[in-house]
């Protein structure tokens, strides 16, 4: 069976088991698990290789892309500006960027940019990777936007256009991008390793990210759900060493807040339990009230394309979502990424999880789930 390094504590080791059984179940490369219980680490697990070209294991400071696992890191950003009383979720987000409101968007909420209602799920504009880069293209692009729908009516995953929509009202009340928001108030002061824009010193420690074989191809360029993850086909996906693919240090430095966050997983499960619960006695980010908001249902069944894959999506976070993504409970919330990253918090059970890993098997595939399921049975 696969060796892994790092530890569990005693209470926490058949999650190890399970991480363990992952490596031989699934063609599992390289993979890292982290859980906090009560704001203290018992779980930090690595193991296998983070690329494949050269051999270079996975290590306890490698860090890999976790795609809308980003949404996760945003969101908490957006609340924990509710909290203070800087934003209002249930204002028109005109009030703090008023050329939002521009071809019938002058009712939008950022509550419904986080519960994926805005009707703004991809944009008509055709941007190239420079421009996305640049940031006030795409920014101009959504003043541009007219709704696919009625905001507030019916919902559909907003894919990056709820990183760059969240993140310039984050932007626009404290003058930094999201992915500077999150460095300077929460990564830097808490010590964790989460990057929405990777700095360059930090390349070395990224792992490289494979396909494994059979994953089903997107439909054609035109369709929606291709636009929505493409952004119009500035983005591959999921190809990952072409120019602008998931592997391209170009795309890790830019700010890409709905699906570019690169992070270890001791990284996210630590923001996600500094947010529930403190890190090693520290005050918790949000609080009892905040989560309570968060994880009020906004969104479920069948959104605009008419898929219902079983999720369940409160205020810019996936909830616990038994047919789609089991979690604890009704205070769980988190994000997934594609390929099997996964990342959670709930304040109920004092827990920060996060699982990441670079073989890219599947959306929602069953890694990570095994390992939560492990976490469950662990806290009894």
């Amino acid at each position: 069976m696969q060796q892994h390094l790092g530890w569990a504590d005693e209470r926490f080791g058949a999650v190890a088991d399970v991480f363990a059984h992952n490596f031989a179940e699934f063609p599992e490369l390289g993979a890292a698990v982290t859980v906090f219980a009560g704001g203290r680490k018992v779980v930090e697990l690595w193991g296998g290789t983070a690329d494949d070209r050269t051999g270079r294991a996975w290590t306890q400071d490698t860090m890999v892309p976790v795609f809308s696992c980003a949404k996760g890191p945003v969101s908490v950003c957006a609340h924990l500006l509710a909290q203070q009383d800087r934003l209002d979720l249930d204002a028109p987000v005109a009030r703090y960027w008023p050329e939002f409101a521009r071809h019938g968007k002058q009712d939008v909420t950022t509550r419904m940019i986080l519960g994926h209602r805005a009707g703004l799920p991809a944009l008509d504009t055709v941007l190239s990777f420079e421009e996305i880069a640049a940031w006030e293209p795409v920014i101009r692009a959504i003043e541009a936007q007219q709704p696919l729908w009625e905001p507030g009516t019916t919902y559909e995953y907003h894919g990056h256009v709820f990183g760059f929509a969240v993140g310039e009202v984050i932007r626009r009340i404290t003058g930094l991008t999201p992915g500077s928001f999150l460095r300077k108030e929460i990564a830097e002061p808490l010590g964790l390793p989460v990057r929405i824009g990777l700095p360059e010193s930090e390349l070395p420690l990224v792992a490289r990210l494979v396909e494994a074989d059979g994953r089903r191809p997107l439909p054609g360029p035109e369709h929606l759900l291709t636009r929505i993850v493409t952004m119009n086909g500035a983005l591959v996906f999921p190809g990952l060493d072409e120019p602008h693919g998931w592997n391209d240090p170009a795309l890790h430095a830019i700010e890409l807040p709905g699906a570019g966050a690169v992070a270890s997983a001791t990284g996210l499960a630590g923001l996600y339990a500094a947010a529930v619960t403190g890190l090693d006695g520290g005050e918790r980010l949000l609080s009892a009230a905040t989560v309570t908001d968060a994880v009020r249902e906004v969104s479920s069944g069948a959104g605009f394309l008419g898929f219902d894959m079983g999720a369940r999506w409160g205020s810019g976070v996936l909830l616990d979502s038994p047919a789609f993504r089991p979690l604890l409970g009704g205070r769980s919330f988190g994000n997934d990424g594609a390929g099997g990253q996964f990342a959670f918090g709930d304040d109920e059970f004092g827990v920060g999880f996060a699982y990441v890993a670079n073989r890219m098997i599947g959306h929602g595939d069953a890694r990570a789930t095994r390992l939560i399921d492990a976490v469950r049975g662990c806290l009894g």
